[in-house]
């Protein structure tokens, strides 16, 4: 009588994961079009026969970059993490790269275990840009008051409600609050406050980079959870603030109105990286490249 072989237990992986948004519809899956979770799902599936849904960090957008994305699946292959990372950097299209695989306790996820995340939003500030830079910053010849955009940029520390700054899609509204698109649930303009729009900044601020194209000016935003095209509409609002369009006083009723027609212009997606996500200490803390 022949033996039947037991199923390999379920390993609970986390990835790191690096990609170029340009070209791809964002990371959730749609139907027909390109995103960064449907080509893990199908060279998952090419590799070990299985295709988990990977769950992400958060759902970047289209156009949006990521240097430390986080997956995680669940997978009852017996592969090797390094035969993995090595299997999927072969299969996967060249603007998507495994920075790291490892098999983690069942407990992780790695959108409910993440306790905070920072992007990065690039800006290019001389006449021309360079073609090999197009894809990754925002050209913006403008002046700008680097200095009044600092003080702005401090003004969105702490815990706030940012429903003024969160895309104003009537599809959004209503949405499970913890949603992340960069990082929560997105709000109608004008819609009342609801738990999902309050998020705490850690960090915000503006650092001048250069670069042997030119100068960049990059903003640097850390917090526990970004409602959808959030750092996008921060980044917007901002520099109107250095074009002195509108004043840092500003700011504090901007918050307050609680309505996306109160703030500034969403700056566009290809200037944007999810820089790093950070972990509880039983998740090894942080996954960071740092850019």
């Amino acid at each position: 009588m022949t033996e039947r072989r037991q199923p390999a237990p379920a390993q609970n992986w986390k990835l790191i994961l690096a990609y170029d948004g340009t070209d791809f519809k964002g990371w959730q899956v749609q139907p027909g079009a390109p995103t960064i979770q449907g080509e893990l799902q199908a060279a998952l599936g090419r590799i070990t026969g299985e295709s988990p849904l990977p769950q992400g960090s958060g759902r970047t957008d289209a156009g949006v970059h990521a240097l430390a994305q986080v997956a995680s699946f669940v997978l009852h292959a017996p592969i090797p993490a390094e035969n993995l990372l090595r299997a999927l950097n072969r299969t996967l299209p060249m603007f998507i790269r495994v920075l790291d695989a490892r098999t983690v306790r069942s407990a992780f996820h790695a959108r409910h275990a993440a306790v905070a995340k920072t992007y990065e939003y690039r800006i290019f500030r001389e006449p021309v840009c360079p073609p090999f830079l197009a894809r990754y910053v925002y050209a913006c010849p403008w002046a700008l008051d680097l200095e009044t955009m600092a003080a702005c940029a401090q003004v969105f520390v702490g815990e706030h409600d940012f429903a003024s700054f969160a895309a104003a899609d009537p599809d959004l509204a209503g949405r499970e609050g913890a949603r992340e698109q960069e990082g929560g649930a997105g709000v109608s303009a004008g819609a009342p406050v609801v738990a999902g729009t309050v998020k705490t900044i850690f960090s915000s601020q503006w650092e001048r980079r250069p670069t042997e194209a030119g100068e960049l000016v990059v903003y640097r935003v850390r917090g526990n959870g970004f409602l959808h095209h959030m750092v996008r509409n921060l980044v917007g609002t901002t520099i109107e603030v250095g074009r002195g369009r509108l004043r840092v006083e500003a700011i504090a009723g901007i918050l307050a109105a609680r309505s996306r027609a109160a703030a500034g212009p969403t700056a566009p997606a290809r200037g944007l990286f999810l820089h790093s996500v950070e972990y509880g200490e039983d998740e090894g803390d942080l996954a960071r490249v740092e850019g």
